[in-house]
This record gives structure tokens, C-alpha cells and sequence, in this order.
């Protein structure tokens, strides 16, 4: 599917998504790249070329959205596939007992409005113009390819709002799959462990480092074009369906 194919890739100007981005153009695919009007994603447009355009986004608008999806229709004249990367993250416990302070309402909410219902919002809008497209050989239309994390399966201390918010992506991906399977849509997600992203670059060196020894093989810090590489691999994989894969090096976060 990846040749002459046109995609949608939300929070696209840095980390995983910039790998995404690249990854895609080498392949031969069209990007919209979608992310807030302060990343990095005008810039990156710009210095791919004519195969990408930028458009700023912020997941959980509706108009937003159906800008993106229309600058895809416009510009390439479809969309084939779309990977939500954009995401957020608090790390607050729920209760601090030594400031004697619960958790703020309002991060909680921040993290799931963007975290999950951007994804949704994101995933509902884009299947409504993958569906116009001509079927292939099978009947596929599309692939969305949402994205997790371990901790959706084993958050730490502080991570109560971004492992549920992980969790209910997790949670959606067969039904959402389901739903759409009678107009050919796939959905996958992919659920990375510790990426050498902005988030961990900002971390001191022997913190990265003692995060890298965490993971059991390899020992280190996954690379973004890792995740992009699977990203290529479920597109082109018409049997992935429904799916969450660990991305993780075994993995298992411990409290």
C-alpha cells in the first residue's frame, strides 16, 4: 500500500512521529503531517519538500481534524493511512500524603482528552474518507495505526493518568477494528516501551542510561525508526487486524 499512498500523521514533527514522517516519504508515501502550531512540523515540511505538507492541528478539535483530512483530499487526492502518534504525559501520584494533596482533576482529564479522545477523534474523522477509496484485491481501504504504551499494562508510581489513558486505546483497538471492517479499514496499535524521544532527552545522561540497562535485550533505549519500522510492517501487512504489539525489549516497568 505504501506506494503512491497518502498519509496522516498526528503529532508528526518530533520523535516517534517525525520517524513515521520520514520513514514513509523514503517509501514513496504523501504525509500530512499534523501537529501543534509550536512543534517542528512546518519546518519539517519544508525541508522534505513537495511529497509532505504541514498542518497545524490539535488532536481533540474537530475542525482541526477535518482540516487536515481536506488539505490530504485537496492536496493528494485521498488518505490510505493514518498513525496517531501525538500524546501527552503528567507524572503526579494520586494522592501526595506529604503535601496532602490529591491529584489534579484536571491534569487526569488533560491527559485523556488528548491521549484518548484525540485518538478516537482522529480515528472517526480519517475512516470516514479512508472509506471513499476503491477497495484493493481483498477489499482494504485503509489503516489506522493508534498508539499506546507498556504502560497501559504496567504503569508506575506517578503514571495513573497516562496508563489510563494508554489502556482505553488499547481497549478500543478490536472494536474499533470491528466496526470497521465492512468498509476494509484496519486497526492496529502499537504499544512502545522506553524511545529515545524528546520526552527522555530531556532526562540527565545517567538517568537515560539506568532506564536503558531496565530493558532486557537489546539494552537500550528503543530507536524511533524502530517504531516506524513496524509502523511500514503492519501497513503492509493485510492480516494485522485488531492488534496491540509491544514494541519493548521484554519490557515489564517496574513500580
Amino acid at each position: 500500500m505504501f506506494k503512491n499512498s497518502v498519509a496522516l500523521v498526528t503529532g508528526g514533527g518530533s520523535g516517534l512521529g517525525r520517524a513515521v514522517v520520514e520513514r514513509f516519504v523514503r517509501s514513496g508515501t504523501k504525509v500530512v503531517i499534523g501537529d501543534l502550531k509550536t512543534s517542528p512540523g512546518d519546518q519539517l515540511a519544508k525541508d522534505i519538500g513537495n511529497d509532505t505538507v504541514f498542518v497545524p492541528m490539535d488532536v481533540t478539535s474537530e475542525q482541526d481534524v477535518n482540516e487536515a483530512l481536506n488539505v490530504a483530499k485537496s492536496k493528494f487526492g485521498r488518505l490510505d493511512v493514518a498513525v496517531n502518534c501525538a500524546g501527552i504525559a503528567v507524572a503526579i501520584k494520586t494522592y501526595n500524603f506529604n503535601k496532602k494533596t490529591a491529584h489534579s482533576l484536571e491534569a487526569f482529564s488533560k491527559v485523556i482528552q488528548v491521549n484518548t479522545i484525540g485518538t478516537f477523534n482522529v480515528t472517526r474523522l480519517a475512516a470516514g474518507l479512508m472509506g471513499q477509496n476503491e477497495g484493493d484485491k481483498d477489499g482494504q481501504r485503509g489503516v489506522i495505526i493508534n498508539t499506546a504504551s507498556v504502560a497501559a499494562y504496567d504503569g508506575q508510581i506517578g503514571q495513573a493518568a497516562y496508563a489510563a489513558s494508554k489502556a482505553a486505546v488499547v481497549g478500543m483497538t478490536l472494536p474499533i477494528a470491528r466496526d470497521l471492517s465492512t468498509q476494509g479499514i484496519r486497526v492496529c496499535t502499537i504499544a512502545p516501551g522506553m524511545f529515545d524521544t524528546p520526552m527522555l532527552q530531556a532526562l540527565p545522561d545517567k538517568v537515560r542510561a539506568f532506564l536503558a540497562k531496565t530493558v532486557p535485550f537489546p539494552q537500550r533505549l528503543g530507536d524511533p525508526e524502530e517504531f516506524a519500522q513496524l509502523v511500514e510492517a503492519i501497513v503492509n501487512n493485510s492480516m494485522l487486524n485488531g492488534e496491540v504489539i509491544r514494541l519493548d525489549g521484554a519490557l515489564r516497568m517496574m513500580p
